[in-house]
């Protein structure tokens, strides 16, 4: 079967995807799973990062820097999203989403080889965050042609469940990831690792490149393009079409807050600050989290694809809304039962021990963001909200005209001094740092489940009725620009966010309120404005 008879109808069997469909999802779906491991592999690491490539001195505050530089890739997606979807619908899908894998492996690769922070000093950082900002750009431009390319390939009866093939990569991505950290960190000393063995997942990515590559160049172009460009109805400038034209403008700011929003929270809420929660604010090892994780994603997605295929029978629209109405009521209830199953002597710690500070210096150390700029703790509020947090310890602060006091389950307050709140800390039940947690395993694998069930849910049909919402003129672009900017901005620095609020409040939930905000925002707007797309024709 040619490309041409691929646009004619014949493209699928009622009964499943024909071989010829099968070979361009698989195709395209494999080398967007080895960009999202690329994208990923950082994020899985964030945790460890903050002790290679920031400053010493103020644990919590190197984390917030690691964080914020995994919310760097984020930053240049939407204008990848630009320069990329423009490329797309102007010369085509396939080699523009050939570029942005070239990009992002080398950009990968290079992560591998930089030297920390003990060795060149801020320089380190920077070059982390530019390399970053590269992975951003590339990544920015190949999901949405990557979901682009296989939806004009599908039958218009099968376009949701084939385009789940493509949305289940970034879990794939991210489970890979995980997978090649657990077996390098198992092959060798912790001491190893943290020397030189982190380096492997980066700098081995650049196999995984050259088969992406190579698999790649194998793809003809999408026939819907082919058939725009023979009948001369393409774009002559994709992105002022697409910003500059007011139907195409609320079309995106459509897709941004009635889909993509929620989407983009609830997905790196489940997928990456559930990590972050259990290593830092659990405690667990990060064996015990990436193996409780794994499990989850290996039970949970297979609904990608279901959810996908129920989009073709019942619609898109009324799936993704439902998922993020029940994510917007229980994503802090499962995060909640994370913290008591996760590690019940912390919880037990926790639910009797209340800390107040207050004092002249706590008035201007609100700000985290100015934290990521003077990592050294320097006040005494300072140090104690760092000693607190990395011990997940709840804390109220309050503004005082005397200098720092400190109050345990209101006892005596006391001028701060680290090894006094320490001791009272411990008095009161704190667990021994030494000590391993004994996590409630089925419960918490149950818990990580439910939050990756849920971001299923939203994200399973999205391809779908992302590209059936855009015409094709400037599809590439209008799905890019939405996707990334929803991604990109609003999702990708929710655990960044979620872990600042909890630094700046003392409360270890503080930071889910930014993910329920969206989730519940999206799941209006979506209601009310996101039209039904399902069936639509992708040549109009």
């Amino acid at each position: 079967m040619s490309v041409h008879e691929l646009s004619s109808g014949t493209v699928a069997k009622a009964e499943g995807l024909d071989r010829n469909t099968k070979r361009t999802v698989f195709a395209a779906a494999l080398g967007t799973v080895f960009e999202w491991y690329d994208f990923f592999i950082y994020g899985s690491l964030a945790a460890f990062f903050s002790t290679l490539f920031f400053p010493k001195g103020n644990e919590t505050a190197a984390l917030l820097a690691a964080l914020a530089t995994f919310g760097a890739g984020f930053v240049l997606r939407p204008f990848g999203a630009v320069v990329f979807g423009r490329l797309g619908d102007l010369v085509g899908r396939k080699k523009t989403f050939l570029v942005t894998m070239l990009v992002m492996g080398l950009a990968t690769a290079a992560i591998g080889l930089l030297p920390t922070y003990e060795s060149i000093g801020w320089a380190a950082p920077a070059l982390l965050v530019a390399l970053r900002l590269l992975q951003g750009l590339a990544v920015g431009g190949e999901f949405g042609g990557a979901v682009t390319y296989v939806a004009e390939h599908a039958d218009h009866n099968q376009r949701g469940l084939t385009t789940s093939w493509i949305q289940i990569t970034a879990t794939l991505g991210l489970f890979l990831s995980l997978l090649v950290i657990v077996l390098c960190r198992s092959s060798m000393s912790p001491e190893a690792f943290a020397s030189w063995g982190w380096r492997l997942p980066f700098v081995g990515s650049i196999v995984l490149l050259v088969v992406s590559l190579y698999i790649r160049l194998k793809l003809h172009e999408s026939p819907v393009f082919q058939e725009m460009k023979a009948q001369g109805k393409g774009s002559k400038n994709p992105i002022a079409e697409t910003l500059g034209d007011s139907r195409n403008l609320r079309l995106i700011m459509v897709a941004i807050f009635g889909v993509v929003a929620g989407q983009a929270v609830i997905w790196y809420t489940g997928h990456f600050y559930s990590l972050y929660f259990m290593t830092t604010t659990l405690k667990m090892t990060h064996d015990q989290a990436n193996f409780y994780l794994l499990i989850a994603l290996t039970l949970g997605t297979p609904f990608f694809l279901f959810f996908g295929w129920l989009s073709d029978r019942i619609g898109r629209k009324w799936i993704v809304v439902t998922g993020c109405a029940l994510s917007a009521f229980l994503i802090m209830p499962l995060f909640q039962a994370l913290g008591t199953y996760g590690n019940p002597t912390l919880a037990e710690f926790r639910a009797k021990t209340s800390v107040t500070l207050a004092g002249n210096d706590c008035d201007h150390d609100q700000s985290f963001v100015g934290q990521l700029f003077s990592p050294q703790a320097t006040t005494d509020c300072q140090k104690a909200k760092a000693l607190l947090t990395a011990r997940a310890v709840p804390y109220t602060v309050k503004t005082d005209a005397e200098p720092l006091r400190v109050q345990v389950n209101g006892g005596e307050a006391k001028p701060y001094n680290e090894a006094e709140l320490l001791a009272a800390l411990t008095a009161t039940g704190l667990p021994d740092p030494k000590a391993p947690v004994q996590p409630n395993g089925p419960a918490v694998i149950g818990i990580l489940f439910c939050l990756v069930f849920l971001a299923t849910m939203v994200y399973g049909p999205l391809g779908a009725l992302l590209v059936e919402l855009f015409p094709v003129r400037i599809r590439y672009s209008g799905v890019s620009v939405a996707l990334q900017l929803g991604n990109g901005w609003i999702g990708g620095f929710a655990p960044f966010v979620a872990t600042a609020v909890v630094i700046a409040t003392g409360n270890i939930f503080g930071g889910l309120w930014y993910t329920v905000a969206f989730a519940g925002l999206t799941a209006v707007i979506g209601a009310l404005l996101l039209p039904e797309t399902r069936g639509r024709d992708l040549n109009s």
